[in-house]
C-alpha cells in the first residue's frame, strides 16, 4: 500500500455533525478500498487567499492514510460530487511508506 494525504476545503458554514459525516464518508471509502486511515487532522477555519464562490474563508481538515493506488480514482470520483467539499487536493507522500 502507499502513502497519500488528503487534504479538504470544506464550506465553512457546515455544522459539525455534517463536517463529521463528510470525514466519515473519507473514511468509509478508504476502508472500502481495504486502505487505513492513519491520521486526521482537523485545521479549522482559516482565511481564503482569494473568493471561490462567494466563500472567503473554509474549514481544512488532512486526512493521511494508506491505500492501492486504484483506490484513488474512487475517492476522486466521490469527493467531486459531495456537494460540502468545495476543494481537495489528493498526494501521494513517498516520504512516508
Amino acid at each position: 500500500m502507499k502513502a497519500y494525504e488528503l487534504m479538504l476545503l470544506l464550506d465553512p458554514n457546515l455544522e459539525d455533525d455534517a463536517r463529521a459525516d463528510v470525514v466519515g464518508k473519507v473514511e468509509g471509502l478508504v476502508a472500502a478500498q481495504k486502505g487505513s486511515v492513519d491520521n486526521v487532522d482537523s485545521w479549522g477555519k482559516r482565511t481564503l487567499a482569494f473568493e471561490i464562490g462567494k466563500l472567503t474563508e473554509g474549514d481544512y481538515i488532512v486526512v493521511d492514510f494508506h491505500a492501492e493506488p486504484d483506490a484513488i480514482a474512487e475517492i476522486d470520483r466521490v469527493l467531486r460530487i459531495t456537494d460540502s467539499v468545495v476543494r481537495f487536493m489528493l498526494v501521494r507522500r513517498e516520504d512516508r511508506d
